[in-house]
C-alpha cells in the first residue's frame, strides 16, 4: 500500500518519542500489505482496527496509547492518514470528519 504521508507520523513522534517504534511498525506493516477490502485489514490487525464510514479505519497503536485514523483507497492501494494522536487527543475529535 502507498501511505500518504509518513511526514505526519514523523512530526507526531518528534513530539511523542515513545510513539516512534509502534508507528514505524504500523507503517512497515501497512506499506508491505496488499489490501483488497476490510477483511484483509481485519485479518492482520484483528480487534485493533475499527471500521467507520467512508472507508475510514481507526487503528489502536502502541497498546492503545495512540490512535491513527486512515482513509483506505482499496482500488488504488492508497492509505491516507487523516489523524494520529494520543488516546486523549482522539477523544476530542470526530473520527468521521477529522482530516
Amino acid at each position: 500500500m502507498r501511505i500518504l504521508s509518513k511526514k505526519i507520523l514523523r512530526e507526531f513522534w518528534a513530539r511523542h518519542p515513545r510513539a516512534e517504534v509502534p508507528l514505524q511498525v504500523w507503517f512497515d506493516t501497512v506499506r508491505d500489505a496488499s489490501w483488497k477490502g476490510p477483511e484483509d485489514i481485519r485479518r492482520r490487525f484483528g480487534k485493533t482496527a475499527d471500521f467507520i464510514r467512508d472507508n475510514r479505519v481507526i487503528f489502536d497503536i502502541g497498546g492503545n496509547k495512540y490512535r491513527l485514523i486512515a482513509y483506505i483507497g482499496y482500488r488504488h492501494s492508497i492509505v491516507y492518514i487523516k489523524f494520529v494522536g494520543t488516546h486523549a487527543e482522539y477523544d476530542e475529535i470526530d473520527p468521521g470528519t477529522v482530516g
